[in-house]
């Protein structure tokens, strides 16, 4: 005979099975992510303007074909760097040691994995389980991908103060741009409002590796040396491209063009920013001079070196690190 605790059990897990998952779980399956929904809008606003300026992309498309080789080689040796240096600046952001070739391949995975996800999501999430893997805890592991990411945007605005300071003509900013600076700011000033103790929380727990990280002179300069590489290797290869496309431009004004849209993409959570960088940096080179036709042929030399070329190495690459366990 069944006891009656028993069967009131089981009558309880009939009732359960019968009513299904409580409303908010379903609610919660449900939901999508604000940065899902808005890095899909800019992708199809992205797609709409190729659309409609699809007879400018052709041209650029057909004269990246007469590219000088040479330069686009340039190009590929400068974005190939970008992973090394990027390894670089994530150790410095860690004071113990990480074996430096999975290290590497690590951030190659990461590149390739941040084209899929949007805001960098899908590199953090990478360099966040390599970290894990290697023995730090999710909170270490967390607060050094803050500090590689503080250090690498602090890097960028100094270097675009540099060139804006030491060329006063580089930098032409569209009419309206400073208002449309202010407002940027005061939402982001509102919206950071009510964040403001776990912002500080946060913002405590990054000074502290930060220190720790500065107590080794080493791990400082790999750091820091790393973040200004990265942003450098990439201007390079915006400069060998438009070199190879025969542009008179000064590499000082490509260099500040695409500091500026990339620090502007940053903001339109996109994957990789395709689409939100692939636009700031096509009105960037247009503002410093370059005419439409080859801004377009610039961005997608860009994006060849950079992204479509290294894509399927770097998803193999994600796939072994996974299958060896190192992610």
């Amino acid at each position: 005979m069944t006891p009656p605790a028993t069967k009131e059990a089981e009558a309880r897990s009939a009732r359960g099975v019968a009513a299904g998952p409580a409303p908010g779980r379903v609610a919660a399956r449900r939901r999508i992510p604000w940065h899902v929904v808005v890095g899909l809008a800019v992708l199809v606003c992205a797609g709409l303007l190729a659309r409609q300026h699809w007879p400018v992309i052709a041209t650029g498309a057909a004269r990246l074909e007469q590219a000088d080789p040479g330069w686009l080689l340039l190009g590929a040796m400068a974005a190939t760097s970008t992973w090394a240096v990027s390894a670089v600046a994530q150790q410095g952001a860690v004071p113990e040691p990480l074996p430096s070739g999975r290290l590497v391949a690590a951030q190659f995975a990461a590149s390739a994995a941040n084209h899929l996800l949007p805001a960098g999501a899908g590199a953090g999430a990478v360099n966040l389980r390599f970290l894990t893997r290697c023995g730090l805890t999710v909170p270490r592991s967390a607060t050094a991908l803050a500090v590689k990411a503080t250090a690498g945007a602090l890097s960028r605005g100094a270097l675009i103060a540099l060139l804006a300071l030491g060329g006063p003509g580089l930098l032409r900013l569209p009419p309206g741009s400073a208002l449309a600076v202010a407002a940027a700011l005061l939402v982001t000033g509102a919206l950071a409002v009510p964040l403001c103790r776990p912002l500080r929380r946060a913002v405590r727990t990054v000074l502290a590796d930060v220190r720790a990280v500065h107590r080794l002179p080493g791990r400082a300069v790999a750091l820091w040396g790393g973040s200004l590489a990265f942003a450098l290797l990439h201007s390079l290869v915006v400069i060998a491209v438009t070199r190879s496309l025969g542009l008179p431009l000064p590499p000082g004004r490509v260099a500040l063009a695409y500091l500026v849209a990339s620090s502007a993409a940053v903001l339109l959570p996109t994957p990789g920013g395709i689409g939100s960088l692939d636009a700031a940096l096509a009105l960037a080179l247009v503002l410093a001079g370059a005419p439409t036709a080859a801004a377009a042929s610039v961005v997608l030399g860009y994006r060849l070196l950079t992204v479509w070329l290294p894509l399927v190495p770097g998803l193999v690459t994600l796939g072994l690190l996974v299958r060896r366990k190192a992610l």
